[in-house]
């Protein structure tokens, strides 16, 4: 344990986001399992054409909304793990409201209408920029010493 006596106590809750954030992605790539079984879309085929399937708006709002929250993930990990050591509550806090914002925005996104995507999924960029705040704030005290 002596690798993590360095954190502080809080720094738990950032453990927890982050594990939290794992079962959202999880869920996530299960409804677009769940996506291609209900609109026959064969792997690999990563997008469905609509010349070859009427259904191809609906498989690839679903996709989208899961490939854009992988593009997402390392900036939020990264973010989170790092602001989280010297603002570890707010980093948690943070890391929660990017998490249901990141499940709104899927489940809008998965009606078929990408405009449903930001109703609440558009706030989840206040939290990616609080966390970057975050990770500045560690950065500037380790420039100072």
């Amino acid at each position: 344990m002596a690798a993590v006596e360095f954190l502080p106590k809080e720094y738990g809750y950032v453990a927890l986001v982050l594990v939290l954030y794992s079962f959202l992605n999880f869920w996530m790539a299960s409804q677009v399992g769940a996506a291609r079984r209900k609109y026959k879309v064969p792997y690999p085929t990563l997008y469905a054409s609509e010349s070859e399937n009427k259904n191809a708006n609906l498989f690839n709002c679903v996709q989208r909304g899961h490939q854009n929250s992988l593009e997402l993930m390392p900036i939020f990990l990264v973010m989170t793990i790092l602001g989280g050591l010297r603002h570890p509550c707010v980093s948690a806090g943070l890391g929660l409201l990017y998490i249901v914002t990141r499940y709104f925005y899927f489940k809008g996104y998965s009606t078929g209408d990408p405009q449903k995507r930001l109703t609440i999924g558009k706030y989840g960029f206040l939290a990616l920029f609080g966390l970057m705040g975050c990770t500045i704030s560690l950065a500037i005290s380790l420039l100072r010493g």
